[in-house]
């Protein structure tokens, strides 16, 4: 559970990074939609390898073991939304723009792997979601059954009466 929590993180870390690393190469809504998809896509590629790193120490120790919320599930899955219904447009506007300004081809991998991440993101929160709806809790392991009747081992061997 520290890995899909910390990987949830992870990705909506990425827009910690997107007034740092805006590169804005025209003027216009579309010019800045594409600015902020870069920079999330290279703020994402450093807060999911440091999340997942950390995760996959706090699993392997076993520590910090709960199951994640409704509410990061929930935070999560938006974002995702977010980030795929805005790489979606700026796909369209890449394609058909004349050329001139940038890379066309790396511009429209860049959006292209925005929206592949948008489409990540809404299903790590929505198994996040779909995890804790389920009652899931690592803490608790299941029983284990016993095939047959269960019988005593200080009576192996003993007939039975």
């Amino acid at each position: 559970m520290a890995m899909l929590r910390l990987l949830a993180v992870g990705l909506l870390s990425g827009v910690i990074a997107v007034p740092f690393l805006w590169n804005q190469r025209g003027e216009g809504f579309e010019h800045a939609r594409l600015a902020a998809l870069m920079a999330l896509d290279m703020g994402q590629f450093v807060g999911v390898s440091v999340g997942l790193v950390v995760g996959f120490v706090l699993a392997a120790t076993g520590r910090w073991n709960r199951t994640p919320g409704y509410v990061l599930g929930t935070i999560t899955a938006a974002f995702g939304v977010l980030v795929a219904t805005q790489a979606w447009p700026t796909m369209s506007w890449v394609d058909g723009r004349p050329s001139g300004l940038g890379d066309p081809d790396g511009e429209s991998v860049i959006a292209f792997l925005a929206f592949a991440s948008g489409l990540f993101t809404i299903l790590v929160g929505l198994s996040i979601v779909l995890l804790r709806w389920s009652g899931y809790d690592p803490r608790t392991a299941p029983a284990r059954r016993q095939r047959g009747p269960r019988r005593d081992p200080s009576l192996r061997g003993r007939p039975r009466g």
